[in-house]
This record gives C-alpha cells, structure tokens and sequence, in this order.
C-alpha cells in the first residue's frame, strides 16, 4: 500500500514539495480527492519491480508514462512481459512491457523496459 508516510517521505528525498503532494485542502482545491503521489514515487516502485526480477545491474533503459494519480492507501502491483529477446555482445537483451496497476485494475504505469541478462 501507498501510504501518506511514502508520498512525505519520497518529497523530503526529492526536494519536491508540491502542495498537491501533501496539502488536502490545495489538492481537494485543484480538482482531486485528496493528495496523491508523485509521478516519479510510482516509477521508482516499478523500477524496485524491475531490479528485484532482473537484478539491480541488469536494467539498461527504463522509461515509463504516468496514466493515472496514485492516491494514499491505493495498493500497487507491477507486472512485465518479455516482447523481444536478442543477442548483443555475447549478451542476451530482453526487452520488457511494464504494466502497474491499482487495487481497481486500473493502469497507473506503463512503460518499457530493456534489460542485459
């Protein structure tokens, strides 16, 4: 789960103080329900996705678009599927669609990934 601890937390390590990160009331004022998360927090999640089933040196390229706010108490789960594998320099290279979804089964990352193995 995404707590408001993770969302303050990812801010302070981030110099990124966005009152739509951690003031309700500014946040409830520009439209949203409450404060949500950073784009990056989401991605870097993903990443921790990614290095734990490839290894923390494998990944060469990572990128990602933000489809969806990710809101405290919303539940992550990431998944990624191999879409290409070839040889380079005596090494396999996978290519990896990276999917995150919410609790709901709503999309909140999508991107792609390419790994050495």
């Amino acid at each position: 789960n995404v707590s408001r601890t993770h969302i303050v937390k990812y801010a302070g390590a981030s110099g990124d103080f966005n009152p739509l990160h951690h003031d309700d009331t500014f946040a409830q004022r520009a439209g949203y329900p409450t404060v949500f998360a950073h784009g990056m927090l989401s991605m870097g999640l993903t990443g921790t996705f990614l290095t734990k089933w490839l290894g923390p040196s494998s990944l060469k390229k990572y990128g990602v678009r933000f489809t969806k706010q990710v809101f405290p108490g919303d539940t992550l789960t990431a998944t990624g599927e191999v879409t290409d594998v070839k040889e380079e320099g005596g090494q396999q290279i996978v290519t990896i669609k990276v999917v995150t979804l919410n609790q709901k089964g709503e999309s909140v990352v999508e991107g792609e990934a390419v790994a050495a193995l």
